[in-house]
């Protein structure tokens, strides 16, 4: 089985895009962030045309969530047990985010998520960022408990740079988001509880990444970060035969400022 993530920034603006290399890369089921758009925006038939299935939660032009699949798509839930919600205003009760969709495809348990970016580290987002994190480690922790041989995939937009070497330049992001000691710290809980970067292995660095910025000419520079992951469970980071990021997806006019990274399991 053949599965990605893909920060698609607006799936609206990207379909035809997304739908063609959908069928030239030939994978099973692609898990989405920033689709950017309320559910009833979003182009189901298009996908279904294509033999997908789609789970899906949007709530405005912010965020959205989506994983298309062509093995099943079961047992769909939106939002982890613990996901907390956010306001700027402190006054006012914080709602979820569209930031999180799981579901059942072919035996994997796939998370398509989208980590709140954290603006900045005096900022509140940063705050909600770290307590997102780490509602999402406990329950995830939780998951494998319960089934040690739980295949699990936590898939998609992290907004960390786990390390230097996942950045251009680790001296521009001094003081800044993304690579501040707490995020990291964040990230790396999952790994020590058993949830493995498997893509990492397949692409080694440095100068291996999956975001450039559109400004600055980032892209032509190779001035990027590694920001997308896929994490997998033990019993699902043994079935790793292949993983490679489409670099070649971020070229062009209309590109996503973000590359697809894939992963191929085994038997």
């Amino acid at each position: 089985m053949r599965i990605a993530t893909w920060n698609v920034n607006s799936v609206r603006a990207r379909t035809d895009r997304i739908l063609d290399w959908l069928q030239r890369s030939d994978v099973d089921v692609l898990a989405m962030q920033e689709t950017k758009c309320k559910d009833e925006q979003f182009p189901y038939e298009r996908f279904r045309e294509l033999g997908y299935e789609i789970a899906h939660v949007g709530l405005s032009q912010w965020n959205g969530v989506a994983i298309a699949s062509r093995v099943g798509l079961d047992d769909v839930q939106i939002g982890f047990e613990g996901q907390p919600g956010f306001h700027k205003d402190p006054e006012v009760a914080p709602a979820q985010e569209a930031r999180a969709i799981g579901a059942t495809c072919n035996g994997v348990r796939i998370w398509s998520l989208y980590v709140p970016n954290g603006r900045e580290l005096a900022d509140p987002h940063y705050t909600y960022k770290l307590e997102w994190l780490a509602k999402l480690h406990t329950d995830a922790v939780g998951w494998l408990d319960r089934n040690p041989d739980a295949q699990i995939a936590l898939v998609g937009d992290w907004n960390v740079a786990p390390t230097d070497e996942d950045v251009w330049d680790p001296a521009l992001f001094e003081g800044k988001t993304h690579t501040s000691a707490p995020e990291r710290e964040a990230f790396q809980a999952f790994v020590e509880s058993g949830f493995a970067d498997v893509v990492r292995p397949h692409t080694p660095g440095p100068g291996v990444y999956t975001y450039w910025d559109y400004t600055q000419l980032r892209f032509p520079k190779k001035q990027g970060m590694r920001i997308d992951f896929v994490l997998g469970s033990p019993a699902l980071a043994g079935r790793v035969d292949k993983a490679e990021i489409d670099r070649n997806e971020r070229k062009g006019k209309g590109a996503s400022d973000h590359a697809p990274v894939i992963v191929d399991l085994g038997d």
